[in-house]
């Protein structure tokens, strides 16, 4: 254990007055002290899924409630353009999904083509606007690859040349990237700053989705949009867990440092932006250098996808050591637990991922090598560990596990008792037996990423969760929230918090939050349902918890947001 992670928050603050990360806007919203943010509900179930942001999902959910829902409709020409990287404005848009690179062409676009680095020519299909993806790449369309080739196609699967359920291309999604991304709050240099081009600029349509429909059926509960909810940090799926659990980026000294050019960008290899002597790192750029960008978070901190110590674990990516948290209560489950509520963190493919052999969720018989075919032996880990009875289902993401990260819950520590598997959840759910806090990470196959997985597959399995729960014994006492780990690359036209001419009401600081993703809260105990305005961000999951049980924050951003009371009244007014 390195010993400058033992008192990793106090790292943090002094690192952060370092870094003067001002917080902007309104006070937080205090907790109403008659009821508490969940108003009497006894249990809360967090479902985090994958990658998508709100215009992208949710853009034309419509009016709920007689209120409406802030989408694609409210966007206007100056947040929604997009410009190439010397500010002037594209006509067409280039698109890198092989499915949407020879769709009928608008007139205008006919003329320009690119070839990218690969040899491939494609012309610019598109008129610089967001645009359907359900037309192209329709939910029937054999569009996604085989459990053996999740990450072998980065433009994408022909239709009719791979599996059922419309997967796109995967679009990137990371820490700086994103910041150029937004613009300063303008939201139009997405499609310049992405590896996917205009890809960007696609959406769903909201009613044909499993989760839309489940919701507008004569028997389904009452529901809150929150259409004001962003991503806690910028960036991508690792750094956005450590946000959902820890309000803050966990230091990393070993690792790679990321080196920016004059704009802030890290990156050479995209088809629209071009740059030199940079390096697109897992770490935060160092601090006080020549090339160091002013006015971005900058020092010893993972912000990119680094692989946690102890299995689960990767080989792709760097391997960074625990986060020594049993000095100091680091996480929303140490403070939980060291008040005594009863909380765990379920997720998809855990047993198999763990080694848990005969657990609920466990596929792989009894060795000696890994039985089920879509399972993969594990490599060696940190304290060399690999192989059965670690097997990982081939989509498993280790760096969806947040607190794998940290000392308490390691191999053989008490704390490893509260990660548990999503049949784990299930039964549970069944049997009356949920916790206070319930934290769900459905399996990659299962949980909306582009790329190596379907929309509408993903938003069939959250609806069975929601099922589940609402079925079950304490389903009028559970309150759902699902919302998304980050806006997987795809534009949205609202500003974060901190960011544009007139700086949203929220927190905000060098690390997030960054753009708007999908939220609603779902429960049988819910009398209406509505829409809530109200500027949240991943944290206000934290605070809320806190809020509810009386514990104290753990970080600066969880300390400010505010918490959920607001959303919770919306769908459940006072008697």
């Amino acid at each position: 254990m390195n010993r400058h992670l033992i008192l990793f928050r106090s790292v943090v603050v002094a690192t952060a007055a370092m870094l003067a990360l001002a917080f902007i806007g309104a006070a937080p919203v205090a907790a109403d002290g008659g009821h508490g943010p969940l108003y009497g509900f006894k249990h809360l179930v967090v479902i985090y899924e994958e990658n998508h942001s709100f215009d992208n999902l949710y853009g034309n959910w419509g009016s709920v409630g007689g209120k409406h829902v802030v989408g694609r409709s409210d966007a206007t020409s100056s947040n929604t353009k997009q410009v190439a990287q010397d500010g002037s404005r594209y006509d067409c848009l280039l698109m890198t999904d092989v499915n949407l690179m020879s769709p009928p062409l608008a007139p205008k676009c006919s003329t320009s083509t690119f070839t990218f680095s690969n040899g491939l020519t494609t012309a610019y299909p598109i008129s610089n606007r967001p645009f359907g993806i359900d037309p192209y790449i329709p939910a029937s369309a054999t569009t996604c690859p085989d459990e053996d080739h999740l990450f072998s196609f980065p433009f994408g699967v022909m239709n009719g040349l791979g599996q059922p359920g419309g997967c796109t291309r995967d679009l990137v999604h990371r820490f700086y990237q994103e910041q150029y991304q937004l613009d300063g709050g303008k939201q139009d240099r997405y499609v310049t700053g992405s590896d996917s081009a205009g890809m960007t600029m696609g959406y769903y349509d909201t009613r044909e989705l499993p989760i839309y429909e489940y919701l507008h059926n004569g028997k389904a509960p009452h529901y809150v949009v929150l259409d004001h909810f962003f991503q806690g940090a910028f960036g991508g799926s690792f750094l956005n867990h450590q946000y959902l659990v820890a309000a803050a980026a966990p230091p990393f000294s070993a690792g790679t440092h990321s080196v920016l050019d004059a704009s802030g960008f890290p990156n050479a290899s995209y088809p629209l932006y071009h740059t030199t002597g940079v390096v697109d790192g897992p770490v935060t750029q160092a601090c006080g250098l020549a090339t160091t960008a002013a006015g971005l978070a900058c020092g010893d901190y993972a912000v990119n996808t680094v692989q946690p110590f102890y299995q689960p674990t990767s080989a792709f990516g760097a391997r960074m050591p625990n986060v020594d948290d049993t000095t100091k209560p680091l996480t929303i489950g140490d403070t939980l637990s060291d008040a005594g509520v009863s909380w765990a963190w379920y997720s998809g493919g855990w047993d198999d991922a763990a080694g848990v052999v005969g657990g609920r969720g466990w596929t792989n018989g009894s060795g000696p090598t890994c039985g089920d075919p879509n399972s993969v032996a594990a490599p060696p880990d940190g304290a060399g560990n690999g192989g059965y009875p670690y097997c990982p289902d081939k989509s498993f993401q280790t760096h969806h596990q947040p607190l794998n990260y940290y000392a308490r819950y390691a191999p053989g520590q008490p704390g490893r008792a509260h990660l548990q598997d999503e049949q784990d959840f299930l039964y549970a759910a069944a049997h009356g037996r949920l916790p206070s806090v319930s934290f769900v990470k459905p399996l990659g196959n299962e949980n909306e990423h582009p790329g190596y997985t379907s929309e509408p597959n993903g938003s069939d399995h959250l609806v069975d969760l929601i099922k589940a729960i609402q079925h079950g014994p304490q389903g009028r006492s559970t309150l759902i929230l699902v919302t998304y780990d980050e806006f997987g690359g795809q534009w949205d036209h609202v500003s974060p918090p901190g960011l544009g001419t007139k700086a949203r009401s929220g927190q905000a600081d060098l690390f997030g939050p960054g753009t708007r993703v999908p939220a609603l809260l779902i429960g049988k105990g819910l009398t209406r349902s509505s829409v809530d305005h109200t500027v949240y961000d991943t944290t206000s999951i934290m605070r809320t918890i806190e809020q509810r049980f009386g514990l104290a924050p753990v970080a600066t951003r969880d300390a400010a947001v505010n918490d959920l009371h607001r959303a919770v009244a919306a769908g459940r007014p006072r008697p």
